[in-house]
């Protein structure tokens, strides 16, 4: 007598999804979603990274080839990037305090620092604005994807009360259907932890160039400020 031969059942990922129950459709559906999601921030924000990191390399280069400060005013204005309204930031503090006539200097000197910190903090509020999305994806993924599983296994718990079969033939099929949404939320979850890191760390390391090129600012408008009496006036 031949051996009866029963096909496995099918791991194409369009087949497991087509057969599961529409609570694990659900889950599935949702994970993909947040899989797309985090994918879209992790390569717009790589690329706004790295595009501001590189004009960040070209305006200090322009600041210290400058003649002076007030000739960068106006381009900076139009630059439109976080180097730039950092050094608009500091500029406007600058020309707001000489304009007054008599001024204090240490108190000039920290309404500077206060203004450029502020600028600072604004930028990188900014482009962390959407890295808790990733965070949350990244923690979130899995403990979705296992109650996609959880739901399958149960369903498949179902069938065998149902059937009186306890053949793996009759609980495989829902047993790989649930094991199919943890696989969609490790798949959702691991690019998203990993963006995340990165890009935490491309934006701490985008933040530490701008305090150091505040500080540079600052130290410059400082020793221009020594050179110079209470009322604005070269000493």
């Amino acid at each position: 007598m031949d051996p009866v031969t029963t096909a496995a059942p099918s791991l194409d990922p369009l087949t497991l999804f087509r057969e599961a129950d529409i609570v694990v459709k659900i889950v599935m559906l949702a994970l993909l979603a947040a899989s797309v999601w985090s994918w879209a921030i992790i390569i717009e924000r790589s690329r706004r990274l790295a595009r501001l990191s590189a004009q960040a390399a070209a305006f200090e280069e322009w600041f210290w080839k400058a003649d002076n400060l007030d000739s960068l005013y106006d381009p900076a204005v139009k630059a439109q990037h976080p180097s730039a309204r950092l050094f608009i930031a500091g500029m406007n503090e600058w020309r707001r305090s000489l304009a007054r006539g008599r001024f204090d200097r240490e108190a000039l000197r920290a309404r500077l620092e206060s203004a450029t910190e502020v600028s600072i903090a604004r930028e990188i509020d900014a482009l962390g604005d959407r890295l808790n999305i990733l965070a949350t994806i990244g923690s979130v993924s899995p403990f979705v994807g296992l109650f996609g599983t959880v739901w399958g296994i149960m369903r498949s718990f179902t069938a065998i009360a149902a059937t009186q079969n306890t053949t793996l033939a009759v609980v495989a099929p829902g047993i790989a259907e649930a094991l199919f949404a943890t696989a969609i939320g490790l798949f959702a979850a691991i690019p998203a932890v990993i963006g995340y890191n990165r890009l935490l760390h491309g934006v701490g390391r985008l933040e530490a160039r701008l305090g150091a090129f505040a500080d540079e600012f600052r130290n410059l408008l400082s020793r221009q400020l020594d050179s110079m009496d209470s009322t604005g006036e070269p000493r």
